[in-house]
C-alpha cells in the first residue's frame, strides 16, 4: 500500500437517503472492506491476513418436506408472488430471493456471479443448472437485509434429484444465519430425508434452527394438530443432539390463505421476530468483527515496525563487527609491510626521511627486532602465515558485516498511514455506525 491513504466517501447518496438504518450500516460496513484502493481486505492481503468482507444482508435457509409452505411464507414475507407453489418436485431447484432496484430473474451462472461467496456450489455436480435468484423491489417488513434460500421439496421413495440435494443443503446450511424447517401436518411430515438432513444440520447449527408447524389451519381441530406435532416431536427427539427439553415448535400459517376462518394460534409473527433479532445480532458481530479486524491489522502492523527496529539495531553491531575485523584484516598486512621496511633499513623508508624513519623505528622497534631473529629460510612462511591470517580476518568481516533487509522509508511511511487508517478513520466510522444503530434502537424501545 503506497500514498496517502484517502477518506472514504459515500459512493451513492441518493440511495442512501432511502435505505433504513440498519441496510446502511450493513452496506457501510462492507464497503469498508470491499473498497478497492483502502479496503480492509486489500489491506490484509498486504499484510499476509485474510479477511472475509461481512455481507450485507443475512440469509435464510428454508427446508422442508414437499408442500410444506415455504414459498407461500416468502411470498408472504415479501408481499410478492415471487415464489410459485405447488410446483411439482421434478422442477423444483434452490431459490435465492433477494430484494433489488428492478424484478428480474436470473439463472443459475448469473446467481454464483451475483452471490461469489456461493461459487463453491458449482463443484457440486448439476447444481448450477437447478438454480435461480429472484429478485425484488419490495420493501416490506425487513425484506430489504433478507435473502431467502428457498429449498428443493423433500420427499421419501425413489424420488431421484438431478444433483446431490443432501450435500447441497448441507453445504448452504454452513453459510446460513437461520434454517427454518417446515412441517407440513397434512403431507410428509415425518419424511426421513428431511429428518436425517435435520440431524446432521443440527451437529454443527444447532443455534441456528428453528423449527416450524407449518400449515397448522389446516390440521384440523386443536387435538389433531396437538397429535400432529407430538408425532413430529418425538421422532425428532429421537435423534441424537435433538432430544432437547423445552423442544420448541411454534405453529404458524399463511393469514391470507386462511379460508377455512381457523381459529389456530398463528405465531407467524414470531418468525418475523426471529429474523429480526438475528439481523440485529448480525449488525452487533459485524460492527465488533470490523473494530477487532482494525486492531488485528494495528498488531500487526506494530509487530513489523517492531521487527524492523530490531533488525536494524542487529544489522549495526554486524556493521560494527564487519569493520573492526576488516581493519584488523587490513591492518596486519601494513603492519608486516611497515616492520619489513624498517628492519631492512629499505631505500623506499630513507626516501621518507630521517625523521620518519626514527619514528617508526620508535613505534615498529620490537617488532622489526622480532622479524630479524626469524631464520632467513623461514621469512616467507611468516608472511604467508600473517597473509592467511589477514585473509580469514577480511572473510569473517564479510560474513560478520552480513544484514537483514530492512522496510525502506516508503515501506515504512505506508505502514504507518495503514495503522492511522485503521485505528483512526475506520474506528471513527464505525463508532459512528455503532451510535446511529444504539440510537435507532432507543428510539424504537421508547416508542
Amino acid at each position: 500500500m503506497s500514498g496517502k491513504l484517502r477518506q472514504r466517501t459515500s459512493a451513492n447518496a441518493a440511495d442512501s437517503a432511502t435505505q433504513s438504518v440498519n441496510e446502511k450500516i450493513l452496506k457501510e460496513c462492507h464497503s469498508l472492506y470491499t473498497e478497492p484502493e483502502n479496503g480492509m481486505v486489500k489491506i490484509a492481503e498486504g499484510l499476509g491476513l485474510s479477511l472475509l468482507a461481512p455481507r450485507k444482508k443475512i440469509t435464510v435457509l428454508m427446508i422442508g418436506n414437499h408442500s410444506a409452505g415455504k414459498s407461500s411464507f416468502i411470498n408472504w414475507y415479501v408481499e410478492e408472488h415471487v415464489q410459485r407453489t405447488g410446483v411439482a418436485i421434478e422442477t423444483q431447484g434452490f431459490s435465492f430471493i433477494t430484494s433489488g432496484r428492478k424484478r428480474e430473474s436470473l439463472t443459475g451462472n448469473a446467481t454464483l456471479h451475483l452471490y461469489p461467496h456461493f461459487e463453491p456450489l458449482r463443484q457440486i455436480e448439476g447444481v448450477t443448472d437447478y438454480l435461480t435468484t429472484e429478485i425484488s423491489t419490495s420493501k416490506q417488513k425487513k425484506f430489504s437485509l433478507v435473502t431467502f434460500v428457498d429449498t428443493p421439496g423433500l420427499v421419501d421413495g425413489d424420488m431421484k434429484y438431478p444433483f446431490d440435494v443432501n450435500k447441497s443443503i448441507l453445504w448452504l446450511g454452513d453459510l446460513a444465519d437461520l434454517i427454518f424447517v417446515f412441517f407440513d401436518p397434512i403431507g410428509q411430515a415425518l419424511c426421513k430425508r428431511t429428518l436425517n438432513l435435520v440431524e446432521e444440520l443440527n451437529h454443527k447449527h444447532a443455534e441456528r434452527i428453528r423449527f416450524y408447524l407449518s400449515k397448522a389451519d389446516e390440521a384440523g381441530h386443536e387435538s389433531d394438530r396437538q397429535r400432529v406435532m407430538m408425532q413430529i416431536v418425538q421422532e425428532l427427539c429421537k435423534r441424537p443432539g435433538l432430544n432437547r427439553t423445552g423442544f420448541d415448535m411454534p405453529t404458524i400459517y399463511v393469514p391470507n390463505m386462511n379460508s377455512k376462518g381457523s381459529r389456530c394460534a398463528n405465531q407467524i409473527e414470531e418468525v418475523c421476530k426471529d429474523i429480526e433479532k438475528t439481523i440485529n445480532q448480525t449488525i452487533q458481530t459485524t460492527l465488533n468483527s470490523l473494530e477487532k479486524d482494525c486492531d488485528q491489522i494495528a498488531d500487526i502492523v506494530e509487530d513489523k515496525l517492531a521487527k524492523d527496529s530490531v533488525t536494524a539495531s542487529v544489522n549495526l553491531r554486524a556493521k560494527f563487527r564487519g569493520a573492526l575485523f576488516g581493519f584488523i584484516g587490513m591492518l596486519l598486512p601494513l603492519v608486516l609491510l611497515a616492520t619489513y621496511l624498517v628492519s631492512t633499513k629499505s631505500e623506499v623508508v630513507k626516501v621518507l626521511g630521517e625523521d620518519i624513519l626514527a619514528t617508526m623505528s620508535l613505534y615498529l622497534g620490537p617488532l622489526a627486532r622480532a622479524w630479524q631473529k626469524v631464520p632467513a629460510q623461514y621469512s616467507q612462511y611468516v608472511i604467508m602465515g600473517i597473509v592467511g591470517v589477514a585473509l580469514i580476518m577480511l572473510l569473517i568481516a564479510k560474513f560478520a558485516s552480513s544484514t537483514k533487509p530492512t522496510l525502506s522509508r516508503k515501506q515504512k511511511k505506508s505502514l504507518l498511514e495503514v495503522r492511522d487508517y485503521v485505528q483512526n478513520t475506520v474506528k471513527s466510522k464505525k463508532q459512528k455506525l455503532y451510535q446511529e444503530y444504539l440510537k435507532q434502537s432507543v428510539a424504537d424501545h421508547d416508542l
